[in-house]
């Protein structure tokens, strides 16, 4: 099989979707892997260390997507990329894709009548997201940091210190999901000695969280009102909900931002899947905050964009068992043989197959099983 990897064109993406490592395991099972030239680079990774392991370069994207059965990226498809999903009959793409909070996207791989598998929907048994997972690590332990900076005035806050003083009291930091990503900006928030409240819906995932802090965090069931009250207090409010394909839903409304004290931070992991906050619109690295209601917005929609030599080897170390069945078997046989995969497939031959994606868009969605027999 024929596997091609372009550059991420995406404002401010410089993860690229294999690693030297990836390419070996590849071309030593009889796999071409053609890499555009420079992909790697956003990445600490140099063209020559990717042509030691047997990929071959390539100029141009369009030739790229022309020439492989299945490609790899990292982020979804931006418009200028659109033109060239249909390049290639029954090409397999295989990235993050996050269709329910992007109606152009999907109607462009639908068009494309090729098919499209998400990272972030791939789901085992006992529902972990194995390919969110570590992105979600990465965000999750970015999200105090950006937090805390913007805190400061000169990151554009109301010029607190996270950790406070002696004599001077910690600020308050507020996550909204106990999930990986909320797990993760917890550790690294009480790490920084904040004062930090989780919250769920889960009673049975707080009581982890709680053993697993042993009383470090304040767990506290999710409910309208207990977000209000802690939200007033908050000087960094961390949105980490996930509903798995779905857009994730709005906690945080317009009118209570506009009650909390002025200069507090909001940091929307969830903002690929629209954002938990009403608020929350898409930013980028390089023009990564805005500001409403007098509190300052972080919604950065690829953060692990941001350390990209992390966030690439911790990425494909988790993609490439999955890219190296998908290039053995094709995506039919690869899917029939694990359920996990089979949860990644959205889209197949211009039908939107995963149900979530079809609901967020008022889109007829057709089972997986009608192309699998």
């Amino acid at each position: 099989m024929i596997i091609g990897i372009p550059s991420e064109v995406k404002k401010d993406e410089y993860r690229v979707a294999i690693t030297p490592a990836g390419v070996r395991e590849l071309t030593s099972q009889g796999h071409r892997v053609l890499i555009q030239r420079g992909a790697g680079l956003g990445s600490s990774i140099r063209d020559a260390d990717y042509t030691s392991t047997g990929a071959t370069l390539i100029d141009d994207a369009d030739d790229v997507w022309a020439s492989a059965d299945l490609v790899l990226k990292v982020k979804e498809p931006v418009e200028e990329e659109y033109a060239r999903l249909g390049a290639r009959e029954n090409q397999v793409l295989f990235t993050y894709l996050h269709l329910a909070a992007s109606r152009p996207c999907t109607d462009a791989l639908v068009a494309a009548h090729n098919v499209a598998i998400a990272y972030e929907t791939v789901r085992n048994p006992d529902n972990s997201l194995p390919l969110l997972t570590p992105m979600s690590e990465v965000a999750g332990r970015m999200a105090p940091f950006m937090g805390a900076h913007h805190l400061m005035r000169a990151g554009g806050g109301r010029g607190a210190l996270i950790a406070g003083v002696p004599g001077v009291a910690a600020a308050n930091v507020v996550v909204l999901g106990a999930g990986v990503a909320g797990m993760a900006a917890a550790t690294l928030a009480v790490g920084m000695h904040a004062n930090v409240h989780i919250f769920d819906k889960n009673l049975d995932r707080l009581r982890q969280v709680d053993h697993h802090f042993r009383g470090d965090v304040e767990t506290v069931a999710s409910s309208t009102h207990a977000i209000e009250e802690a939200c007033l207090l908050a000087d960094i409010v961390i949105g980490a909900v996930l509903v798995v394909g779905a857009k994730a839903p709005k906690l945080v409304s317009d009118e209570l931002v506009a009650r909390m004290r002025p200069g507090s931070v909001l940091v929307d992991i969830s903002v690929d899947q629209g954002g938990c906050f009403e608020a929350t619109r898409p930013t980028t690295h390089s023009d990564p905050v805005f500001e409403h209601n007098g509190c300052i917005f972080y919604c950065v929609a690829n953060m692990p964009g941001a350390v990209p030599h992390t966030s690439t080897h911790a990425l494909a170390n988790a993609t490439l068992p999955y890219v190296v069945e998908l290039a053995r078997s094709g995506w039919r046989d690869a899917v029939r043989r694990d359920a996990a995969l089979a949860e990644g497939v959205n889209v197949v031959n211009g039908h939107v197959t995963y149900g979530p994606v079809g609901e967020a868009h008022g889109m007829a969605s057709t089972e997986l099983a009608t192309f699998l027999s």
